[in-house]
């Protein structure tokens, strides 16, 4: 009964839905394997009236299974969007219609790790970027707009929509809006304001209403332009193709969490609402951690002779 149901599903999901191949093939396993699970874990070849009984702890136990079996959360993401569409069939076609399925989570896939460039790459951005360009002023406000990224964590959109006006006065502060309207406090170092000082100094219009970064026509910076210098820079050091704009507030993060900075301050300084997301910043530092650990540890060297060192 099951291989029948299955084979039918196919049937319709090519017919009906116009499924591509690879698209077949993938939800053909998908639901095969899960038929094969219901078969050992109820005992009984699945037909219409197991499949309308199922409980929600069957569905988390076919779950956990592929989890154990080292799916990913993508993965099993993919298997139920696969079993949820032949569940769709069966109600469709056979009058099946199951309300457990509608208790169960789509499981969340992983967000990647920030990627942070080494503290010798990032200062080598900040410092160095704006030397791609022969206009003076373009390299002044590219590492004006670099320095600042690194030196205060700043989003590319929350450091090209500062006008001048909003540069704060010595000593004091620079106050950013950043994502839902939220300001945040952030200091500026001794080397982002010498930086935006020797860019303010080539501005082509430096009055107060004017935008802090500005392009070759005088209107405010395309974070695209910004993002090319980055590249074109990066290609001529070579440096890892993550090093880009956004990896220099990865870069600020997780450099102040190795030199000891706690997280709810780099939470305030990064303007995140939850501390959850900072929290990806200690993966990111215990992983660092780890690779120099097994770089330098003596009894992780092996000698020419094939001993340990």
């Amino acid at each position: 009964m099951s291989e029948a149901l299955a084979d039918d599903f196919l049937s319709w999901l090519g017919a009906e839905r116009r499924a591509a191949t690879k698209t077949l093939e993938t939800y053909g396993r998908d639901v095969h394997g899960f038929l094969g699970f219901l078969a050992g874990h109820t005992g009984e070849v699945p037909n219409l009236e197991t499949l309308r009984g199922l409980r929600a702890a069957d569905l988390r136990a076919w779950l956990a299974l592929a989890a154990k079996a080292g799916d990913t959360n993508a993965t099993r993401a993919r298997k139920l969007s696969a079993i949820k569409t032949f569940f769709n069939f069966l109600r469709k076609r056979h009058g099946v219609d199951n309300p457990a399925l509608a208790l169960i989570a789509r499981p969340r896939p992983k967000r990647p790790l920030p990627k942070a460039l080494s503290a010798a790459d990032a200062r080598a951005v900040a410092a160095e970027t704006g030397e791609v360009e022969t206009s003076p002023a373009l390299q002044a406000r590219d590492t004006a707009l670099m320095t600042l990224l690194y030196g205060a964590g700043l989003r590319i959109s929350e450091a090209l929509a500062l006008d001048i006006a909003d540069l704060p006065a010595p000593d004091a502060p620079l106050r950013v809006t950043g994502k839902g309207n939220k300001q945040r406090i952030v200091p500026l170092l001794p080397a982002v304001r010498a930086a935006l000082a020797d860019w303010l100094r080539l501005h082509p219009a430096p009055s107060p209403d004017s935008p802090l970064f500005t392009g070759a026509r005088g209107a405010r910076l395309n974070p695209g332009v910004a993002q090319k210098a980055l590249r074109d820079f990066r290609r001529l050091a070579n440096l890892p193709e993550h090093a880009t704009p956004h990896a220099l507030r990865h870069s600020f993060a997780t450099h102040l969490l190795a030199g000891g900075a706690d997280l709810r301050s780099i939470q305030e300084l990064l303007g995140h609402a939850s501390l959850s997301t900072t929290q990806r910043y200690t993966d990111v530092d215990t992983m660092q951690l780890l690779d120099v650990w097994r770089r330098a540890h003596p009894r992780l060297r092996v000698d020419p002779g094939g001993g340990d060192v």
